[in-house]
């Protein structure tokens, strides 16, 4: 084995995390190779990102900071260009991050020209990784494009490039599962990294099962809606969450027809609902293959054990629980997310799962202490290799996931009908033991979920009992955010004898 290991991070986008595991969607999700991967592996069952959408979601997985810290909180808004990352990070060590995808991050307006391109997209190049292929889902895909072009096979531009081939939504996409852009990706990712020297370290980033929902035959039709188990529903009653004002504007800024193209009149029937979901799964079953390829090529190259690997998404989906899609929202299913870390010199947790709470800012603070890298001080995550040793080891006891429903220049739905500013556009999930609390930057009323009883389907902020649990939560979230407040020098002093750090 190396003493300087590859390292290579899946990340699958908008993939859910109880599509492992025992739960309803689990138990018909054909993920044969995932699941592999999982029983050779460590697996994490209570993985949580967070922040939501998905360029927030990723600056946070790479820099190991709360967005709260690093404040690029919409898909459009800038990353400050000196935020260490884990690629600037691994740099220092020798290693030279190669980038198969994208990483959704928006640049630092005050370092470019105005008139740079850069600043017209917000699915440009996070600092310190190589773009090995450049596959951008909106702005630039074009060597995919390009690719199938050559094979006789043009598309329109985005969206109508994923506008299925039929007049229903689980008709087939307008390319051969051969010629997917997952199938692509996969193919120009393994090409690239064959023969590359010992000691590399990529991303290799998935669109799907990131709508617009459609896939190649067969994937199309791989589930059939009929086998689909059926949405999570809010409990009638005083207690109904779905009464809150949040809730029914989430429901009408992302309707069932946002998820697919060229279906504006689509309903929210329960039929649309097993469809969508049977798409989404089918999606989710051809990465399932395509990681698969990744593992074989591994095997076969003789790099398997050598290779440190961690397969995660960066959030989920709603999948129409509670009548939501997308994931605009504060419930679990749209920040839990898979992790599964496969460390080849730890083989004796292989096999074993970590029940307790983790968040995606500890990858980044991992990898590096794996790696013998030192971790920047204003990385908030926490480093969980012993949980690679033991299982049992510790884990959050809380944790944090953050959304921002504002925008600065072209004011949101939820702005416009609740008579609220940007800054004000803001919740944050706050997990504790059994209890969730979702407090709002705004004044909209806080929202409160027992997980051992009726879970998401009762908001118990009004129960007795209600305002003493508020105030426990609200301190531990207040003790939380400040332990874990911006830290670029936090550990950093400066005095007669010069500068000096720590970590006390």
């Amino acid at each position: 084995m190396s003493e300087t290991p590859n390292v290579l991070i899946i990340l699958i986008d908008q993939f859910r995390g109880d599509l492992l595991g025992d739960g309803p969607l689990a138990r018909v999700a054909k993920l044969p190779r995932m699941r592999e991967l999982a029983s050779e592996s460590v697996m994490f069952a209570n993985h949580y990102s967070v922040v939501s959408p998905c360029g927030p979601s990723r600056v946070s997985l790479l820099t190991g900071q709360y967005a709260m810290n690093h404040r690029a909180v919409r898909n459009g808004t800038p990353l400050r260009h000196d935020t260490p990352n884990i690629a600037t990070a691994v740099r220092t060590i020798g290693y030279l991050p190669q980038l198969y995808g994208y990483t959704d991050t928006t640049q630092d307006p005050r370092v470019l020209d105005a008139d740079d391109p850069r600043l017209r997209s917000d699915e440009e190049l996070m600092a310190g990784f190589d773009e090995a292929l450049r596959m951008r889902s909106e702005s630039d895909d074009r060597a995919w494009r390009d690719h199938l072009a050559a094979k006789g096979n043009p598309l329109p531009e985005y969206p109508a490039t994923y506008r299925p081939d039929g007049d229903r939504i689980a008709d087939p996409a307008r390319y051969a599962a051969e010629d997917s852009d997952t199938a692509f990706l996969t193919d120009r990712f393994i090409d690239g990294m064959d023969g590359a020297a010992p000691g590399w370290f990529a991303l290799l980033t998935y669109i799907r099962p990131h709508p617009p929902f459609v896939a190649p035959a067969p994937f199309n039709r791989m589930y059939d809606p009929a086998d689909m188990p059926a949405p999570a529903t809010a409990l009638r009653g005083a207690g109904d969450p779905d009464r809150h004002p949040f809730v029914a504007l989430a429901k009408e800024r992302q309707p069932p027809s946002s998820m697919v193209v060229g279906f504006p009149d689509l309903d929210a029937s329960a039929e649309t609902t097993a469809e969508l979901r049977a798409i989404y799964l089918g999606l989710a079953s051809e990465v399932d293959m395509h990681v698969g390829r990744v593992i074989d090529w591994l095997k076969a190259s003789g790099q398997w054990s050598d290779t440190i690997l961690v397969v995660t998404s960066d959030h989920g989906e709603m999948l129409g629980d509670y009548g939501l899609w997308g994931k605009g929202t504060f419930h679990e299913a749209a920040f839990r997310v898979p992790l599964i870390v496969r460390d080849p010199h730890r083989p004796d947790t292989h096999g074993e799962v970590v029940e307790g709470m983790t968040e995606s800012i500890d990858v980044p603070v991992t990898l590096l202490d794996r790696l013998g890298a030192d971790v920047p001080h204003a990385m908030n995550g926490t480093s969980r290799l012993p949980l690679l040793e033991d299982v049992r080891g510790e884990t959050c006891a809380c944790s944090m996931s953050e959304f921002d429903f504002g925008d600065p220049v072209t004011p949101t739905l939820w702005m416009r009908r609740l008579g609220v500013r940007s800054r004000e556009s803001s919740l944050a999930v706050f997990r504790s033991g059994r209890h969730r609390l979702i407090q709002f930057g705004c004044d909209l009323p806080p929202i409160l979920f027992d997980m051992d009883r009726d879970g998401e389907g009762r908001n118990i902020a009004g129960s007795p009992g209600a305002p003493e649990l508020f105030q426990r939560l609200m301190g531990e979230l207040l003790r939380h955010r400040m332990s874990n407040a911006e830290g670029t020098f936090a550990m950093t002093m400066v005095g007669e004898g010069g500068v000096g750090t720590g970590n006390c």
